[in-house]
């Protein structure tokens, strides 16, 4: 048996298809069962173990003189691809995790923005026609503190004022509703 162990995994190292094709026949039963084994997973999880230290020895299979040491060999394959896909099963649900929690995140700060836009527009609406006048003017339609005072005969210092004492009555209700 020794001499075939070495014939069989001398071919594989070489590439030989059809070697491969044999080891795969017959140890595929053996790697699933140490997959099982290492990981207590479902068949689907450890048939890609398996399938990744297959792979992994189609890459890397050096000649192996002794059954035993053939077997140590399957064995830590199939752990070294276990544990590398127990890993990044792990990375992928915690990158998971954490977009959901920065969805959410984002989803509360977008309800917040919506429930402070809407307080606004009812606060907008209580101002005079002259505050809504001055307000518009300046930041809906960007124009500076002169054009504004020539537009409704004020200097542009009192309009700066005027507008000053709207924005912090502003801020001061918002405050009040929202800091709480």
């Amino acid at each position: 048996m020794a001499e075939s162990v070495r014939q069989l995994t001398r071919a594989i190292a070489s590439g030989n298809t059809e070697a491969f094709a044999r080891f795969y026949r017959e140890r595929f039963d053996v790697m699933y069962a140490h997959a099982r084994k290492a990981t207590g997973r479902d068949e689907a999880f450890c048939l890609d173990v398996v399938q990744d230290a297959m792979m992994r020895m189609i890459r890397s299979m050096r000649p192996i003189d002794t059954e035993a040491r053939l077997a140590a060999y399957l064995r830590a394959v199939v752990q070294s691809a276990a544990c590398d896909l127990l890993r990044q099963e792990a990375r992928r649900r915690q990158r998971e995790q954490r977009f959901a929690r920065d969805r959410r995140e984002a989803d509360e700060r977008h309800d917040d923005v919506d429930a402070r836009i809407a307080w606004l527009r009812k606060e907008l609406n209580t101002l005079d026609d002259r505050q809504i006048e001055l307000m518009l003017m300046r930041h809906r339609f960007g124009w500076t503190l002169a054009k504004i005072g020539a537009t409704v005969g004020l200097r542009p210092g009192a309009v700066d004022g005027r507008l000053t004492r709207i924005t912090n009555m502003l801020r001061r209700k918002a405050t009040e509703v929202f800091d709480e």
